[in-house]
């Protein structure tokens, strides 16, 4: 019987000398070599590194940097830009027909299968451009009246803080911010927080599946189950969440859900969903206008005008590649990737960071502070020096890097950020 590592060489060296013809080949490598390790414990196939040189071969990214900021925005794999290609390419050569009427019909076989990863029903649904136009439209269409509050947190991402701000200030809804400890005790204090500080005129808590600051993960099941006890609607941001780590619907029990599909599922850029709970969706306005006749139709929040099929399409190709990977091993290896960088750092006293290792409370994103320098400083050396990309944070409450490797980033590109940071508390920048 062959080894592993053999096997997988040969897997691609097969897809290598055939590329030209056979760029597409890639999901067929890479789910021959997760058959391969079928069986494995994800936290032993994390650790895999012939497993994880056949994803990263996927990608088409500049090896010259090191890309650590991919919680903004992921790049796709090869398979990925070339679907989106072939589908721009169809879509010119007659718009009127090609794109409206052959390619955009096949956005209901992308909601079937996103529905069928998140375990929601396809009519509940809806295909968007990112978490921000999917949370939007839950924040500017619930039906409130003046003096309503909304419950957050002041991590929450700005967009949506600057959209209850906006309505506060045209309908004058209250919007009430919470703050916690980065990171906090344990999801129980999570849920007690938002119970303590619910009022008689709270209607809506928003919060964060997990957030962009730290990668903090709140407990949405219990806190949908508090929030159903005092007839408050929760809208739940998960722009980070989403092929993260997995989950379904059901798991969480929630009734609106938005995502960025760009992000950790490696879809083109400017794709997302949304979930509406079939029961709720007449209650809620589109962001722009729709029919009276498709009240109650989840497409009425895709209403946008013309837009292209070739971004929403590509997403079933995205979806495969995951597939390929598998849900459990993909959040095995992030967190994987976060612990390496974590465990070579964390002993400097001038080190500290602000995520927590425990599974329930963090995927793979992490923020980490550096005593003595500002992250605005130190993101612009890392960048100007050693070519390395991270999020400077900056919150009222804390601040430092975030830090969000991908399943295409290596071990040796994780160690070049070590050593540039290492370098850094020994001799300075």
């Amino acid at each position: 019987m062959p080894s592993r590592r053999a096997f997988l060489g040969q897997l691609l060296a097969g897809t290598a000398m055939t590329r030209p013809a056979l760029a597409n080949d890639w999901p067929r490598v890479v789910s021959d070599a997760a058959r391969f390790v079928d069986g494995r414990p994800p936290a032993e196939i994390a650790a895999d590194e012939d497993f994880w040189a056949e994803i990263q071969r996927a990608f088409t990214v500049d090896r010259t940097l090191v890309n650590l900021n991919n919680g903004g925005v992921s790049p796709s794999p090869r398979v990925v830009q070339e679907a989106m290609a072939r589908y721009l390419a169809l879509s010119n050569e007659a718009p009127v027909h090609t794109m409206w009427n052959l390619l955009e019909p096949q956005v209901e076989s992308v909601r079937r299968e996103l529905a069928h990863e998140f375990g929601c029903d396809p009519e509940e649904l809806a295909i968007t451009r990112n978490a921000s136009e999917s949370l939007e439209t839950c924040q500017l269409g619930l039906p409130l009246e003046p003096g309503d509050e909304v419950l957050t947190t002041n991590q929450d991402y700005p967009r949506m803080l600057t959209t209850w701000d906006q309505r506060a200030r045209r309908e004058g809804i209250v919007v009430k911010q919470v703050s916690f400890p980065v990171p906090p005790p344990g999801p129980q204090f999570l849920v007690d927080l938002f119970e303590k500080n619910i009022g008689p005129r709270t209607k809506v808590i928003h919060c964060c599946h997990i957030t962009n600051l730290t990668g903090q993960i709140f407990p949405i099941r219990e806190i949908m189950a508090l929030a159903r006890a005092h007839g408050i609607e929760v809208i739940v941001d998960g722009a980070h969440a989403f092929a993260h780590f997995p989950f379904t619907r059901d798991q969480l029990d929630c009734d609106y859900y938005g995502t960025s599909l760009h992000k950790w599922l490696l879809a083109p850029h400017g794709t997302g969903f949304l979930y509406v709970r079939r029961e709720k969706i007449e209650r809620v306005w589109p962001l722009m206008a729709a029919p009276e006749s498709m009240k109650g139709n989840i497409r009425k929040f895709e209403e946008i005008g013309t837009h292209p099929a070739a971004n929403h399409n590509a997403i079933a190709e995205a979806l495969e590649f995951h597939r390929g990977i598998g849900a459990e091993r993909k959040a095995a290896r992030l967190r994987y990737l976060r612990d390496r960088w974590m465990d070579a750092l964390e002993p400097d006293s001038r080190i500290h960071i602000r995520t927590s290792r425990d599974p329930a409370q963090s995927g793979g994103l992490a923020l980490v502070s550096v005593d003595g320098y500002e992250p605005g400083q130190l993101t612009e050396h890392l960048w100007q020096r050693h070519r390395i990309i991270v999020t400077p944070i900056v919150h009222p409450e804390f601040k430092g890097l975030r830090i969000t490797p991908n399943v295409y980033t290596t071990l040796r590109e994780l160690d070049v950020f070590v050593e540039a940071v290492q370098n850094v508390l020994k001799h300075g920048t």
